[in-house]
């Protein structure tokens, strides 16, 4: 049984830095696309970060490139989001999450396509 399991997440001053980690929990196989969602109260998922098992090759959503970074550690099952120079509107609801379907990375916004997530970690930026 796979699961996704976050930490990291809490309450930080404006201009202060957090590392959320995800740990992937269990036995998997084959070439794994992960990343990091965030979710406002009441809007749709937004995809900040994914890299790939396959080659470390990452993407970081524009708004927030140049703050946080993405990185994995194969050994671990590990991947985290160092994220600096945090803003009010980083405020959110952390998600990881993680798609074994495909031979490249890509994981949709839409829940419904992503084989799994994890619980969720709350960081609160004021």
């Amino acid at each position: 049984h796979v699961q996704l399991v976050e930490s990291g997440g809490g309450s930080v001053e404006t201009g202060g830095s957090l590392r959320l980690s995800c740990l992937v929990s269990g036995v998997t196989r084959g070439r794994r696309c992960m990343g990091w969602f965030r979710q406002y109260p009441e809007k749709e998922l937004e995809r900040i970060a994914t890299i790939f098992s396959e080659d470390s090759a990452s993407d970081v959503r524009a708004s927030v490139k140049g703050r946080f970074t993405i990185s994995q550690d194969k050994a671990k099952s590990t991947i985290d989001l160092q994220m600096n120079s945090l803003k009010a509107e980083d405020t959110a609801m952390y998600y990881c999450a993680a798609d074994w379907s495909g031979g490249y990375c890509y994981l949709s916004q839409d829940y419904r396509y992503v084989q799994l997530w994890g619980q969720g970690t709350q960081v609160t930026v004021s």
